[in-house]
């Protein structure tokens, strides 16, 4: 896992088929609107007069693409964007997306967004074949395979559905083919979210609907689970449904709503701020709070608060001030300093909450040193009591589907008791929400959740569990419930 505080996902991707030809604009104001997936590259690839022309590197979207290097993109009506945060592979261009592939009668061009777990199979295979890659990560040996299937297959929509057909794990792909097509693909479990969107201009295809709003397109639909789309000429000409054979039903991940996705964002069917604001209500409802005030950590801990606020009839303080411009380029040249960071981003608002009894809601838990580090700072501040209420489950299990959660040895929740997680961070008290009720947050969602990273197994569309699941370090075992969980460190 990267250090710092939070648990990220892999990537964001973007496709775009216009009736004008300003594609690249387009790509890049998207692209902008979804620099939260991803932060360590960014590259877009356009068609112009039967060829493809990616530019990518590693850093921020307004690094990679500054006004020249914008300007040196031809004129086009269809683009594909991708931002990138590495679970496989390292942090170099190489890695970034898209990825453009040449193969006998043309090229194509992929972004991916997830983490293919038979992609060290598919690889070998390809190899074995005469391919060759340049890269280490997981999207390349996507972008390799359709390449492969388009030429045995001897036709574009037919090879990339042989393809996506071959693929395990999590996927969302927009691909465009040197004559102007653009295909959107979500994998048969749904797990990562990609919507289209549609103006009198064309058509988008985003992982999230900010970037629709952003970029001036109306929400369309999200891209159903196993569902294949073509565009053309910035029009949707065909779909088509995989059968899933083989696939297991686990679902979105219900981590988009806690802390990925933008709060303006909707999710198959499901606002991401409502989805927060039920998480804040359940909190008050299972781990109510004898405080005088609630405050949440920005920023994906402020919607939680509003809903906790909301129920409890506790008022809402603002008891943070956000650094907005430390930014990746901030160095830490000492130990102290490294210590402090977390106040170089988060000061305490101390008229806020001195001589309060404070709620402080946060999304997730992993290892536990910030949270420790925001408690310390809050009582150091003046606040009376800190009682942590956490808006997501216990972190239990890694992910094999391209969430960098780390491994199950550092997660605190496996190293600790209840107890011992509220005295290490030194909260007075420590409420987790219940697996059962993130699930009551997110019922308007279309579609089933994965929740494996908190039960170990896929949900199936079962709500709630009852049993204690078994988890192993070396030759010690350790069962932890999957219920609602709570400690106070009064009485």
């Amino acid at each position: 896992m990267k250090t710092g505080r939070k648990i990220n996902e892999e990537c964001a991707v973007l496709g775009v088929s216009l009736l004008n030809d300003e594609a690249v604009g387009v790509a890049y104001n998207g692209l902008l609107t979804l620099q939260h997936r991803g932060q360590e590259g960014a590259g877009i690839a356009v068609v112009a007069e039967g060829n493809i022309i990616c530019k990518k590197d590693t850093g921020l979207v307004s690094e990679v693409f500054a006004k020249e290097k914008l300007a040196s993109f031809p004129s086009s009506v269809t683009a594909i964007g991708h931002t990138r945060y590495s679970t496989m592979g390292g942090n170099f261009r190489e890695n970034v997306g898209p990825f453009v592939t040449e193969y006998l009668t043309g090229r194509i061009a992929t972004a991916h967004n997830g983490n293919i777990t038979n992609a060290k199979d598919l690889r070998e295979m390809l190899e074995d074949c005469g391919l060759r890659f340049k890269a280490t990560c997981d999207s390349e040996v996507v972008a390799s395979l359709l390449a492969y299937r388009i030429v045995k297959e001897k036709d574009i929509t037919k090879g990339i559905e042989k393809a996506v057909g071959e693929l395990n794990g999590a996927f969302s792909l927009c691909i465009a083919t040197a004559d102007g097509h653009l295909f959107a693909v979500r994998d048969p479990d749904g797990f990562r979210p990609l919507c289209l969107g549609r103006s009198e201009n064309g058509i988008i295809v985003a992982s999230e609907s900010c970037a629709l709003d952003a970029c001036g397109f109306e929400f369309l639909r999200d891209v159903e689970p196993g569902e294949t789309v073509l565009i053309k000429d910035g029009e949707v000409v065909n779909s088509a449904r995989a059968n899933g054979e083989g696939k297991r039903d686990l679902g979105l991940c219900i981590f988009e709503y806690v802390y990925f996705a933008r709060p303006d964002s909707v999710i198959d069917g499901l606002s991401v701020y409502e989805a927060r604001l039920n998480m804040g209500m359940i909190l008050s409802e299972e781990h109510p709070a004898d405080a005088d005030i609630v405050c949440g950590v920005p920023d994906s801990g402020l919607d939680a608060a509003i809903g906790y606020a909301s129920a409890s009839g506790l008022p809402l303080v603002n008891g943070f001030v956000k650094n907005r411009y430390i930014g990746r380029s901030f160095i830490y040249p000492t130990q102290d300093m490294r210590s402090s960071a977390v106040r170089l981003k988060l000061n305490p608002l101390r008229a806020g909450i001195n001589g309060k009894r404070v709620v402080l809601v946060d999304d997730s838990i992993v290892r536990g040193t910030t949270s420790e580090k925001i408690v310390r700072n809050l009582k150091a501040a003046g606040a009376k009591e800190v009682h942590l209420r956490i808006s997501s489950p216990p972190f239990l299990f890694t992910c094999r589907y391209g969430t960098d959660i780390d491994s199950m040895e550092n997660l605190i929740a496996n190293r600790m008791s209840l107890d011992g997680i509220c005295r290490k961070i030194g909260a007075d008290s420590l409420g987790y929400i219940s697996i059962d009720g993130l699930k009551r947050s997110c019922v308007k969602c279309s579609i089933s959740f994965c929740s494996a990273c908190f039960t170990g197994e896929g949900d199936h569309g079962k709500i709630g569990k009852d049993a204690l699941e078994t988890v192993k370090f070396g030759s010690r075992y350790v069962r932890k419930p999957n219920g609602a969980a709570a400690v106070s460190r009064k009485g």
